[in-house]
């Protein structure tokens, strides 16, 4: 036997395919992306402090104990800033300031807590509700939540918020 019929005859030598491989074999080769590789790789994405300023607010109001965000000074500013159209951060993220990096971000929130509960258990909680909710929406690592209590609401104390003179 010579090498040229010796070489026809194994499996996936040149010019030895069957009809039903060289096809699939077209097959493989046209199907592939334009562009190629993830398209989730191709760009950026920037998220805004605000945006995780809101989330963090949002996060920290959630949990039992937390009365309300900010100093009571920037609580008061801010229901007037409020209802001025326009006037500025919205109340969602009053109390919360967050430096975003492009992986990475740190939280600073300032909460006021109910009388009576535990303010290390509310901060726990705060953290842990606030670090969940910001890496689960963003994708970013929280690598810091610092949390400072600015004051604590007495059960017959009124609310800072003046009223609104709307019904």
């Amino acid at each position: 036997m010579s090498d040229t019929s010796a070489q026809r005859n194994r499996p996936g030598a040149p010019g030895n395919e069957s009809v039903g491989e060289s096809a699939e074999q077209a097959k493989k080769m046209s199907v592939t992306k334009r562009g190629g590789g993830d398209a989730g790789g191709r760009g950026r994405t920037t998220i805004a402090d605000g945006v995780v300023e809101k989330i963090a607010g949002l996060a920290a109001r959630d949990v039992i104990g937390v009365h309300a965000m900010g100093s009571g000074l920037s609580r008061t500013f801010g229901a007037v800033r409020d209802r001025v159209p326009g006037g500025g951060k919205s109340g969602v993220s009053r109390g919360v300031k967050a430096e975003v990096g492009e992986v990475q971000t740190a939280l600073d929130l300032e909460i006021v807590v109910e009388y009576g509960v535990s303010i290390a258990e509310v901060a726990r909680d705060v953290r842990e509700n606030v670090i969940s909710a910001v890496e689960r929406m963003t994708g970013l690592e929280v690598v810091e939540v610092n949390i400072a209590v600015s004051d604590v609401k007495l059960p017959d104390e009124e609310d800072d918020e003046p009223e609104s003179r709307l019904q």
